[in-house]
């Protein structure tokens, strides 16, 4: 069974979204003690581990999927525009520490190729992020490229100057690397509201990123066909 750790997790969503597909989530990061008291509550299985400036990614309960979605204020075309040199939407930088980290701790523990842990990475944060930074669209472009970075290959990711980024697109580095980025809105999804988000997955161990974000098993009622 494939485990799970949550970053910036707030009343847990990214928990929430794994209990539905099998994925047990065995620790959430987050501060605020409101939130801490819902997940408490609903996933009373699940350790907190505090403040993740604090937390050494070495430490922790290797899992399989490491999610966060980093704070979006300074990403947000809603906010001061501070980019991922703001002091809470720079706190990405610390999901990438903390994956290194564990990477590097299941190494030293003999584990190789595809069963090193975490394999997969998901970031979650507003399109703002496409347009974020100077020049225009630099902190979405330095975001790809942190977590590339991430697989060993010396990787530069270039702006698609002069055009905006897309809502969605992938990378594949290898055979062993995949990495792919898709805007998705709740209201597809049962939200009587809009709220885009883009979301970002990478595979350390393989090429299956663009199969998570692009070929879904079913759509909305449309249920996918049983045994």
């Amino acid at each position: 069974m494939l485990t799970m750790g949550s970053l910036f997790d707030g009343i847990g969503g990214f928990p929430l979204a794994a209990v539905r597909n099998g994925i047990t989530p065995v620790w959430a990061s987050e501060i605020e003690a409101f939130p801490i008291r819902v997940t408490q509550k609903h996933f009373p299985g699940m350790i907190h581990v505090g403040d993740i400036t604090k937390l050494d990614g070495a430490k922790l309960p290797p899992v399989d999927i490491i999610c966060g979605g980093s704070p979006c204020q300074d990403l947000s075309v809603a906010g001061p525009r501070s980019g991922l040199a703001g002091a809470r939407s720079g706190l990405f930088m610390e999901q990438i520490r903390i994956v290194k980290e564990m990477r590097a701790a299941d190494v030293q523990r003999g584990r190789t190729d595809k069963s090193i842990r975490p394999r997969l990475l998901c970031w979650e944060n507003v399109p703002g992020a496409f347009s974020s930074g100077s020049p225009k669209g630099e902190d979405f472009r330095i975001v790809l490229e942190e977590i590339c970075k991430i697989s060993g290959y010396p990787v530069h990711v270039p702006r698609p100057h002069p055009w905006p980024w897309q809502f969605a697109g992938r990378i594949i580095l290898g055979d062993s690397f995949s990495l792919a980025w898709r805007v998705l809105d709740a209201q597809h999804w049962g939200l009587a509201q809009r709220r885009a988000r883009v979301f970002v997955i990478a595979d350390f161990g393989g090429l299956t990123a663009p199969q998570i974000l692009f070929i879904p098993e079913s759509l909305p009622g449309y249920p996918a066909p049983g045994p």
